[in-house]
């Protein structure tokens, strides 16, 4: 299948830069360029936001019954499609198909689900002090709203931030990433070709600085969803609050897994391999610092390195292959300063720890135990295949370990206790938790991250709210 090259949509139409400028878009499994991207500018990003303001005005006076009929038959037509838009995304991410294939079938019911959230946006009814007097309070959409996302998921954290969007009866502009934009452009392309009209969603490349620092002042503009680095992520955040807009922030992570004596190990290694090396580790809730307690501590280490071990890495368009290659030649450098950084303080590397191969960027699927708090990866995110295996004693002792960075985007663990699993639910901080099973990322419930991980949420029925401004109006009879 030959890869598009990849153009904005501005105001109801795919279009080439004012400038006809373009950006290479490679193939992380080759090195190998495969396509070309549109590359906007001021230009370009004026006219999608002229077209935003006049999008916002038709969409919030369309009725939510027909926002939610659009929004279903985006999804249906994501769904007809999903063999075309998986092997672009494998081709420009890295990740293997049937991971694409599950992103971009999780990111219909998405949509499905925001759609129906359309329909029960309700507001309330509050009980007046005085006799013929009604208190409403009624939801209404935002405005024009702005959304960068990254390159790990490129359709799962667009779908996010647009249906909300959408379902609310904001319009959108979406800065996808420039490193895997053929997936997001089909996902739009959904839209578009089930009727939303000219004007609701615009699609922009470029270069992200420049675009974020004109689009997050502009006064069109009236709220902010970032997904991303903490770094940037805070940057952005003070811009906009600079110009009083509404910000969802859904940053980095460091997830603890806590594994207690008395858990399944079997379920548990099974279970963890899968979410770990899933897209090569490049997750923000990717587990990565695992603490086992002591009395299982060698049969887990044990187990979850032979499983890794185990695992076939190759170019993900391969159903054979059980890991693809990661996203950029960035992450594969930067997973072997962390191996470096790990062996120099005693970390002992049980697994992978080596680039795989002179083409494309692979990297083995690498297991590292007893490595000190001091080392680069117990502080800062890999964001790659490498798992992390410590010992601890005490259930306070793991509190600790699990509390000590300022991040609390996902946690897990796992117990056969009751009353463990309800103490460790309530004393680890993180947005998120799951216990004995995989549970995040569902549409229907919360998304998102305490202290420097960000905050909002962008999933369950506390999604839409930040789409929304609730008015309240207090009317009186004559």
């Amino acid at each position: 299948m030959n890869y598009p090259n990849v153009q904005l949509h501005i105001d109801g139409a795919w279009c080439a830069a004012a400038s006809g400028n373009t950006l290479p878009i490679m193939n992380p499994a080759t090195g190998k360029q495969i396509g070309t991207l549109a590359h906007a500018e001021r230009a370009d990003l004026d006219r999608a936001l002229e077209a935003a303001v006049k999008g916002f005005d038709v969409w919030k006076r369309t009725s939510a019954f027909e926002r939610y009929k659009i929004m279903r038959k985006a999804a249906n037509l994501l769904r007809e499609r999903l063999d075309t838009v998986a092997t672009y995304m494998t081709m420009e991410q890295g990740k293997v198909i049937a991971e694409a294939k599950m992103e971009i079938n999780a990111g219909a019911d998405t949509i499905d689900w925001f759609a129906e959230e359309a329909r029960r946006a309700y507001g309330r009814v509050i009980p007046a002090r005085a006799e013929g007097v009604y208190q409403l309070v009624i939801k209404e959409p935002v405005g024009p709203v702005a959304a960068f996302t990254p390159w790990n998921f490129p359709i799962n954290q667009i779908v996010r931030k647009l249906s909300a969007a959408l379902a609310a009866g904001c319009s959108i502009i979406v800065k996808a990433p420039e490193e895997t934009p053929a997936s997001p452009a089909e996902l739009i392309r959904c839209f578009i070709d089930a009727g939303v009209p000219a004007g609701v969603i615009g699609l922009v490349y470029g270069v992200p600085a420049e675009i974020s620092s004109y689009l997050i002042p502009h006064p069109v503009i009236r709220k902010i969803s970032f997904t991303g680095s903490t770094a940037v992520g805070k940057q952005l955040a003070s811009l906009a609050g600079l110009h009083m807009k509404r910000v969802t922030m859904e940053l980095g992570g460091h997830a603890p897994v806590i594994v207690f004596d008395d858990a399944d190990i079997d379920v548990a290694v099974k279970t963890m391999i899968g979410a770990k090396y899933r897209n090569a580790g490049q997750v923000c809730i990717s587990p990565t610092r695992f603490l086992v307690q002591e009395g299982v501590y060698k049969n887990f280490v044990e187990k979850f390195a032979a499983a890794a071990k185990s695992l076939k890495v190759g170019d993900g368009l391969d159903t054979s292959n059980n890991m693809g290659s990661l996203a950029n030649p960035r992450r594969t450098g930067a997973m072997e300063l962390n191996v470096e950084d790990a062996q120099k303080h005693g970390g002992k590397v049980l697994a992978g720890g080596k680039r795989i191969g002179k083409e494309g960027n692979f990297f083995e699927p690498t297991v590292v135990a007893e490595l000190p708090n001091s080392a680069k990866a117990m502080n800062d995110e890999p964001f790659g295949p490498m798992a992390i295996i410590n010992p601890f004693k005490s259930f306070d002792d793991a509190v600790k370990e699990a509390n000590r960075l300022p991040f609390g985007l996902a946690a897990y663990a796992w117990t056969k206790s009751a009353k463990t699993a309800n103490a460790i639910a309530s004393q680890v901080e993180t947005g998120m938790m799951t216990i004995n099973h995989l549970g995040l990322g569902i549409p229907e419930v919360p998304f998102g991250g305490v202290k420097d991980s960000g905050y909002g949420s962008e999933g369950g029925t506390e999604a839409i709210e930040a789409y929304l401004n609730p008015k309240f109006v207090s009317q009186a009879g004559l």
